[in-house]
């Protein structure tokens, strides 16, 4: 009997970037692949890329970023509808509104294997937990712990947040646990790219959210140019929906000032990361960055915070450096080092790629997915 697997993602463009090599494993063990994501058959690139290799595309019912509870519940029966239909065997779901939704619905049809997959917790669980957020927050881990009782396994990318789902009561006791290195990446694809000449240029690659330290970046950038006015700091990332996101207003007054230069989202990003030195990520949390992991493979040194998610991917001194979280002084501190000191970029840089091949080779960490779930 053909047996078939269902992904539901947040965003469309996420299952060709991050899920693609999980895809196409899947496939190869013997699994009809359908993928299901918000207005994914609007976004005509991942559709052709998925259909040329035999994916099923589906679209998601729900807003990735909204907040209307009669929608998502709309959403919730629709999802249903479109799981019974397919009568998959395997689920997997990434982020929060698939991880719930999504659960709740496969459960209710009947899928025999469900997987959550926690890639971090975003605005629903970070920042200080005042007015709005305060009830998102508490609506959100209700309905998170719902739903993971209705998982068959739990994977997470770091250990901090498998630590911070249970200190919240999050983690029912009879569903198994496993921690993967990330997403993983294809260090074929982001191969090793020799340094551009000086000076040094600084990139830093995440959606338009104050909680990837952007406006640190900033501040830090801005301490640099007045003594370095020679050096360029770069921003890749669209414009987002999302609560925290920045305004266009506050992004082009930087540029204005001269700070840093704003390229906007960017479907391939290795060419930006070619022309950098050292790759900086201030993000207050993640589940594994992947935007790091790209940056690591191609052999570019790493300032990104001592948070969790982010702080697995850097050995202090030997690939990069570790800045406390919604710092600026340190984060510049750490900049300088690189900026007086060049050597260190080619040195860390080319530890990162080894670390990149060694831990996160996208192969290396599907094994372990697919371990986990008793896939062979």
């Amino acid at each position: 009997m053909l047996k078939k697997a269902f992904i539901l993602a947040s965003a469309s463009r996420s299952l060709v970037n991050f899920r693609g090599q999980l895809i196409l494993d899947l496939a190869a063990n013997g699994y009809q692949v359908h993928v299901c994501a918000p207005e994914l058959s609007n976004d005509t690139e991942a559709c052709e890329w998925l259909k040329l290799r035999g994916v099923h595309c589906h679209d998601a019912p729900f807003n990735r970023a909204g907040l209307n509870p009669s929608h998502d519940l709309g959403a919730l029966f629709h999802l249903i509808k479109i799981i019974k239909s397919i009568k998959p065997d395997l689920f997997i779901a990434y982020t929060i509104k698939p991880v719930i939704w999504g659960t709740f619905a496969a459960a209710k049809a009947k899928v025999p294997m469900r997987v959550a997959l926690i890639t971090g917790l975003g605005y629903a669980f970070t920042g200080e937990p005042s007015g709005k957020r305060r009830v998102i927050q508490y609506i959100a881990r209700k309905l998170y712990a719902a739903a993971l009782r209705r998982t068959k396994l739990i994977l997470f990318q770091n250990k901090d947040d498998k630590k911070d789902f249970k200190r919240l009561g999050l983690l029912p006791a009879h569903v198994p646990v496993h921690i993967v290195n990330g997403s993983g990446i294809n260090v074929d694809e982001f191969s090793y790219s020799p340094l551009p000449s000086q000076p040094v240029s600084f990139l830093l690659i995440a959606r338009l959210l104050g909680d990837k330290g952007i406006r640190e970046y900033v501040n830090a950038a801005r301490l640099i140019k007045q003594q370095c006015p020679e050096v360029t700091f770069h921003i890749v990332g669209g414009l987002d929906s999302n609560p925290d996101a920045l305004k266009q207003s506050e992004i082009e007054a930087w540029c204005n000032e001269g700070i840093i230069q704003w390229h906007g989202h960017q479907t391939d990003v290795r060419s930006f990361i070619k022309a950098c030195h050292v790759y900086v990520l201030p993000s207050y949390r993640e589940g594994t960055p992947r935007s790091v992991l790209e940056a690591m493979a191609m052999g570019r040194a790493i300032i990104t915070t001592d948070a969790p998610g982010c702080r697995e991917t850097v050995i202090e001194g030997e690939n990069g450096y570790l800045v406390p979280v919604q710092s600026v002084e340190p984060l510049a501190t750490a900049m300088q080092a690189f900026i007086d000191n060049p050597e260190l970029i080619t040195a860390m840089g080319k530890r990162s790629r080894e670390i990149a091949v060694e831990k996160y080779d996208v192969h290396k960490v599907n094994e372990a997915i697919f371990k986990a779930m008793g896939v062979q």
